[in-house]
């Protein structure tokens, strides 16, 4: 992958090279180094060709797998601004001096990385590189101590330093980086398992069910089980391709998808699989070509359909931006190693699918005999399909239309189980009338204005009486930017105060229910008022979005990211996904 990914940059930059003579080629432009001196100094660096020049913020000297070796101390290049940027100049040189673990003895492999991005004053923009090195070092020569506190803040790291305040991200980066290949594997089968429990993964339950409801007679437990296994691994595999590829190009996993007729096109599946759940007709393989597959002896009846829709379920439906996807994203990006973090991520996607093939064979074992109920719950995996269409929908069209759909798919469905009929079963008669007047709140709701799902009728809610203290808490509002531009203007603006700069979508599920939930508790809000609150919105996920996102290392919102007063970025105080009232509030005290 590696390789394809280099020959792919190379092919693109030669085709501009060709355009004009006054480009130099990567390897021209930047020459790394990196050497161990006679003081058992590390000298490392990028030398620079003529006219180019690096971006300060993208230039680092990392040591990592040192075994008992670290940083003391470092000496940086001296940069300058250029076009409002700090850069440097023909040569970016570090001097690193190393301290050793008591006990650490001999010669000692030390692999250091140096990644960069620079630019052509020409007008061309070389993409993100890194170069790795192995150098041996004499510890015999090297002082013992602890790491200096001039130097603890640097942004190199080292494994030796616990100490190290991290972001939940970069800590599961440094997990993959550093830790045992079963270990890796068994903890992101883990966070698997957690973000099972998100609502990311909850719309993947009727899909799973109504495939395997959708089977009809005949189906066995163990061919329930296959089915499920099928859906879950190809939802994997689906979701480490994509993980692997916006690790390798920094790409937004999942604006890519979630354009207006790629949404459109996935509901209208959705709803045709719901309707052909109603009976009015039969999805299946031609005739011709399951009569061909059973003549070689295949029986593969459902398992095609139910692999596709697992493919095409875990990139529309399943991306949801959380930490341990960024922290596989960020190794994957930093190191190249797409066979490792692919590995991460394949086992994460596994974890995730455990309980949905526990869904599936239980559809598939208790799923009642021919007759009446097998009608009734094929029509209420309909009306689940439905509503994942229209769920679907919400990341494209105004929330309004969302809840008169919703309205009217519930009216529907609850006319359905007879909600006035006098006959039937009671807890059958309940669910229905319980069913109709939320539908019915919806409805009122959506006449008067309102957009929310979980308060259709809070515009009813009168003011508190004039006598009766309240202490009134602004909800948040967020500046929003769409630009580094924009966003430099504003930071520059409230320099020497707290910034809280949050990265959102429209299309984004888990930022509507930060929105939702936790930005509007009351405690949340209050605290939040010390902040200045500052909103990327990269809904479009035009160049200047995704410029913005790469800056600030953002592979997909929701993402929350801090500044101090000098407008630094605190990098570990950064916070990838949803994040509960209580938890966002507590983190919020420690800022």
């Amino acid at each position: 992958m590696k390789i394809l990914l280099r020959i792919y940059i190379v092919m693109i930059i030669s085709a501009v090279f060709a355009q004009s003579g006054d480009f130099l080629m990567p390897d021209k432009a930047f020459q790394t180094y990196a050497k161990v001196n006679d003081k058992a100094q590390i000298e490392a660096g990028v030398v620079l060709g003529e006219k180019i020049y690096l971006y300060a913020d993208r230039l680092k000297v990392e040591i990592f797998d040192t075994k008992g070796v670290f940083i003391d101390n470092k000496t940086s290049p001296k940069f300058v601004k250029h076009d409002e940027e700090m850069v440097v100049f023909d040569s970016a040189d570090f001097l690193l001096t190393l301290k050793k673990d008591a006990g650490v003895t001999g010669l000692v492999d030390v692999k250091i990385n140096i990644s960069y991005q620079g630019c052509s004053e020409a007008g061309l923009c070389y993409e993100p590189s890194q170069k790795s090195y192995s150098l041996v070092v004499d510890s015999s020569t090297l002082a013992s101590g602890a790491l200096s506190a001039s130097n603890e803040n640097s942004p190199t790291t080292t494994k030796n330093v616990a100490s190290e305040e991290k972001s939940q991200t970069d800590s599961i980066a440094d997990t993959i980086r550093s830790g045992n290949v079963f270990i890796i594997l068994l903890t992101f089968f883990g966070f698997g398992l957690l973000l099972a429990m998100t609502p990311c993964v909850f719309p993947m339950i009727p899909i799973i069910s109504g495939l395997i409801i959708s089977q009809g007679k005949g189906l066995t437990t163990k061919k329930a089980f296959a089915l499920s296994l099928t859906y879950v691994l190809s939802m994997a595999v689906a979701y480490t391709i994509a993980g692997v590829l916006a690790g390798l190009f920094g790409a937004n996993l999942q604006a890519a998808l979630q354009t207006p007729w790629v949404v459109y096109g996935f509901s209208f599946i959705f709803v045709a699989l719901a309707f052909s759940m109603f009976g009015f007709y039969e999805l299946k393989l031609p005739d011709r070509f399951v009569t061909k597959i059973s003549s070689t002896g295949g029986n593969s009846s459902g398992f095609v359909g139910v692999a596709i829709m697992g493919f095409l379920s875990a990139l529309i439906v399943g991306p949801c931006v959380a930490a341990p996807l960024a922290g596989a994203l960020v190794y994957i990006g930093q190191t190249g190693d797409a066979l490792l973090g692919g590995m991460a991520l394949f086992m994460m996607s596994v974890g995730m699918g455990v309980p949905l093939i526990v869904v599936g064979v239980s559809a598939g074992k208790f799923m009642p005999r021919p007759g009446a109920w097998m009608t009734m719950v094929s029509a209420i995996f309909g009306v689940m399909m439905l509503a994942v269409a229209i769920w679907m929908l919400e990341k494209i069209v105004d929330s309004s239309v969302t809840m008169i759909l919703y309205s009217l798919l519930g009216i529907g469905f609850a006319l359905f189980l007879g909600v006035f009929e006098k006959k039937g079963h009671f807890l059958q008669h309940s669910v229905a009338m319980i069913i109709f007047i939320y539908s019915v709140a919806l409805f009122i709701g959506f006449l008067a204005g309102s957009t929310s799902m979980a308060k259709p009728l809070a515009f009813l809610k009168r003011e508190a009486a004039a006598s009766v203290v309240e202490v009134q808490v602004r909800d948040a509002e967020f500046q929003l930017v769409n630009s580094i531009d924009q966003l430099d203007i504003i930071l520059e603006k409230n320099k020497g105060k707290k910034i809280l700069l949050d990265f959102s979508a429209e299309w984004c599920t888990s930022c509507k229910e930060l929105d939702e939930i936790t930005f509007a508790d009351a405690s949340v809000k209050a605290k939040m008022n010390e902040f200045v609150l500052i909103r990327a919105d990269v809904t479009d996920n035009n160049e200047e979005e995704k410029a913005l996102s790469k800056k600030y290392g953002v592979f997909g919102p929701p993402a929350i990211i801090f500044f101090d007063k000098d407008l630094n970025i605190q990098k570990s105080k950064t916070l990838i996904g949803f994040v509960p009232p209580e938890e966002f509030l507590s983190h919020l005290n420690k800022i």
